[in-house]
C-alpha cells in the first residue's frame, strides 16, 4: 500500500513510525511533514493541512491507497468528506462526526441528552448574559471557547474577577478567534486527569492504553496551558474499576449516542477524563489522536496499525483484538524557551544521530524543518518529543530524561517533572 499522512507534528511522526513497521505499507507520503518524518516518508512541505484541493490532487498524483487525516482542523473542516467524494479511501471522522471535538457546546449537549457523566454547564452566545450568570456562580469555574483553539481555549478562573476577565478574553477580545463566538461555562472539577484513546468503526469501540498529559508550561503544573509538555503511559490512576465504569457509562454510550444522532463516528476518539471523588467524568472529547499521547501509546501497541485502521473504515473492528506491550513509555517534550507565548525558531538541532539504532528510544519531531543549507532546525514551540520505553514507568522516565541530553539546540527548554505523579501512585 501507499499511504498519505496529513499533518506535520510529533503525533504524525509517531503515526508514520508505526505505519513504517506495517507489513502492508510499501511507501509513505506526508503533507506537510517535518524533518523527522522526512527520514521515513516523502514529504511535501508546500501543502498545508487545510488546502483540501491540493491534498486531493497530491493523493491522486501519488496514487495512494489510504489517506490518514491526523489533525483536528482538517477533520472538523471536512477533509475526509472531500477525499471520499473524490474516490479516495480516508481514515478519520467525517465532518458530521468531527463536531464531537469541533463544538464543545455540541459535545456537552450530547452528554446531557444521553446521560454521559460530565461537569454541569451552561452555554452562552451573548457575553452580557455570561457575565450575569457568573455573578451567582460558584468559584472556581471553567470557561471554554466553543470551537477549536489549538488545545488552549480553556480558562480556569479562581474568582469572579478572573472569570469576568476570561469572558472578555474569549468572547469580546476574541483571543481564540471565532472559536470564542460561543462559550461553555462549566463547574470546576477536581481529581486526576487522564487520557484514553480509542479506535471506533461507527458501532464498535476498542480502547487503547491509558496515558497522562502535562499541559502546563512549567514544573509543578505552573505557567500557561500548552499543547502538552510530556506524557506517560499507562497511568497507574486508571484502575480496573475506572476502566469498568468508563466502558459501561462513557465509551460505548458515546459511540451509540453519535450513531443515534445520525453522526456515526469512524476514527479515533480521545476521551479526556477527570477522576473525581464522585467517579470518572468526561472533560472533553477529541476526534483524533492526541499529541503527545500518540507518542507513548502507539510505540507500545503490538497490532499492525494499518490492519486496525482498515477495520475502522470497514466496520469490522469487532474482529480485532487490540494488544499492548506489558511495559511503559514516557515522552518529554523539548520546547523552544518562551513557548507558548513567543519564541525564536531556526536554531540547528544537534545530536539526532544519537537515537539511531537505539531500541526503546524515539525522538519524534514536532517542530522541525530543513534550512537552505540542509540542516535540521527548530520550527515551532514544541520541537522534539524524546520518548523511551521501560519495564516500569520509573525506568521509562529515567531513560527518557537521560535521552534528552543526547540532543541539543539553542533555547532548548523542558519540564523536569514529567511523570512525577508516578511517585505518588
Amino acid at each position: 500500500m501507499k499511504v498519505l499522512i496529513v499533518g506535520g507534528g510529533g503525533r504524525e511522526h509517531a503515526i508514520a513510525v508505526s505505519m513504517k513497521k506495517s507489513k502492508h505499507v510499501d511507501k509513505l507520503y506526508c503533507v506537510p511533514g517535518n524533518a523527522g518524518i522526512a527520514q521515513i516518508a516523502e514529504c511535501e512541505p508546500s501543502i498545508g493541512v487545510m488546502e483540501f484541493d491540493k491534498i486531493v490532487q497530491y493523493a491522486k498524483d501519488k496514487a495512494v491507497d489510504l489517506v490518514f487525516v491526523a489533525p483536528d482542523d482538517p477533520l472538523v473542516g471536512g477533509l475526509v468528506d472531500v477525499l471520499e467524494a473524490n474516490g479516495l479511501r480516508a481514515f478519520g471522522p467525517n465532518k458530521a462526526a468531527a463536531i464531537l471535538e469541533g463544538s464543545k457546546a455540541f459535545s456537552k449537549d450530547l452528554m446531557k441528552k444521553y446521560h454521559i457523566p460530565t461537569a454541569a454547564y451552561e452555554t452562552f452566545d451573548d457575553p452580557e448574559k455570561a457575565l450575569a450568570y457568573l455573578e451567582t456562580a460558584d468559584m472556581p469555574i471553567v470557561l471554554k471557547a466553543d470551537g477549536l483553539a489549538l488545545g488552549k481555549g480553556v480558562l480556569i478562573c479562581n474568582n469572579l474577577e478572573e472569570a469576568k476577565a476570561g469572558v472578555k478574553e474569549i468572547m469580546m477580545d476574541k483571543h481564540f478567534g471565532s472559536a470564542g463566538n460561543r462559550m461553555v461555562i462549566e463547574e470546576f472539577m477536581t481529581g486526576r486527569e487522564v487520557s484514553v484513546l480509542s479506535f471506533v468503526d461507527g458501532k464498535t469501540i476498542q480502547i487503547m492504553s491509558s496515558a497522562q498529559d502535562h499541559k502546563r508550561a512549567k514544573d509543578g503544573d505552573q505557567g500557561l496551558n500548552t499543547g502538552g509538555m510530556g506524557n506517560f503511559s499507562p497511568t497507574p490512576f486508571y484502575t480496573k474499576e475506572v476502566d469498568e465504569f468508563c466502558k459501561k457509562y462513557i465509551y460505548q454510550p458515546t459511540v451509540d449516542a453519535m450513531a443515534a444522532e445520525g453522526r456515526p463516528f469512524k476514527g479515533v476518539i480521545f476521551f479526556g477524563l477527570m477522576l473525581t471523588p464522585k467517579g470518572p467524568r468526561v472533560l472533553e472529547f477529541n476526534a483524533r489522536f492526541g499529541d503527545p499521547e500518540t507518542q507513548v501509546v502507539l510505540c507500545r501497541m503490538k497490532n499492525d496499525l494499518i490492519e486496525v485502521v482498515e477495520a475502522c473504515i470497514d466496520g469490522t473492528l469487532d474482529q480485532i483484538k487490540l494488544e499492548f506491550e506489558d511495559n511503559a513509555a514516557v515522552c518529554v517534550v523539548l520546547a523552544s524557551d518562551g513557548y507558548p507565548v513567543s519564541y525564536k525558531k531556526g536554531y540547528e538541532i544537534k545530536g539526532l544521530e544519537n537515537f539511531e539504532g537505539k531500541e526503546d528510544y524515539y525522538c519524534f519531531h514536532a517542530g522541525s524543518k530543513f534550512d537552505d543549507q540542509g540542516r535540521v532546525v527548530t520550527n515551532g514551540g514544541r520541537v522534539l518529543g524524546v520518548t523511551a520505553k521501560g519495564a516500569t514507568l520509573k525506568e521509562a522516565r529515567a531513560k527518557a530524561y537521560e535521552a534528552t541530553k543526547w540532543v541539543d539546540f539553542e533555547n532548548k527548554y523542558m519540564r523536569t517533572d514529567i511523570g512525577k505523579a508516578i511517585d505518588e501512585a
